[in-house]
């Protein structure tokens, strides 16, 4: 049985813990516990509070000249239509709640910046889903039809599923293509995210003496990657 706190923080406990499951076998990682995994969902609000400038904006890209890809671009106003796509589900941070179809959704609709594709790409690539998204992501490029056009305003960057579809060429080829920090990074890798859970304290107890000790960082990446400024 699941405690408690994980009905609260995972929202989708026994769902998570499949797809968790499912997610170490593929990568060959460690499985955290249920409270590591807990602390994980921790650190990905702690960079949606503190860090947010590296979620869902491209600081060199370019924004569409479409009106809608501008007022788009603005955040706020781009967060209720991701909603109604369901392109981005708030309560699932780790994205192991959510289903293959989702994480395609989520891909095709919400901006991911430089090669934040990764982490996705590999939890796809666990289900065996890649050629769908493939598909999928190709269908938005080559017809030009309303659907196309929305989705392509509502990732609101230029080239947006171009770099994708590159991506996903390349993860279906030879894996997800990452840089070595890129591999270490919780922020850019699924695998580095389990390895990170799998290193934080076991227990609630753990984790309050680790905080009062000053050794418990949400903003750390895995050791040998690159600093990032909380």
């Amino acid at each position: 049985m699941m405690p408690w706190y994980a009905s609260v923080i995972l929202v989708r406990p026994a769902r998570v813990e499949a797809n968790l499951e499912r997610a170490c076998a593929a990568l060959g990682v460690p499985r955290p516990t249920p409270w590591q995994l807990c602390l994980g969902v921790l650190r990905l609000w702690h960079r949606v509070m503190f860090r947010s400038s590296t979620v869902g904006t491209s600081p060199g890209g370019r924004v569409r000249p479409t009106l809608r890809a501008r007022v788009l671009a603005w955040r706020a106003a781009r967060l209720p239509w991701l909603l109604a796509e369901r392109a981005v589900v708030p309560l699932d941070f780790t994205g192991l709640g959510s289903t293959p179809d989702g994480l395609i959704r989520h891909l095709l609709g919400a901006h991911h910046d430089g090669n934040q594709f990764v982490y996705d790409l590999e939890l796809l690539a666990c289900y065996g889903r890649l050629d769908e998204l493939r598909a999928r992501v190709l269908d938005v490029i080559e017809r030009d039809d309303a659907r196309a056009r929305w989705l392509r305003d509502l990732a609101v960057f230029e080239d947006y599923h171009e770099d994708l579809l590159a991506a996903v060429e390349r993860a279906r080829a030879s894996g997800p293509a990452m840089t070595e920090a890129e591999a270490r990074d919780p922020d850019i890798s699924l695998r580095a995210y389990l390895e990170w859970c799998a290193r934080q304290p076991a227990t609630p107890a753990d984790t309050l003496r680790a905080w009062r000790a000053g050794e418990l960082r949400f903003d750390a990446p895995l050791p040998g990657a690159r600093a990032e400024a909380a």
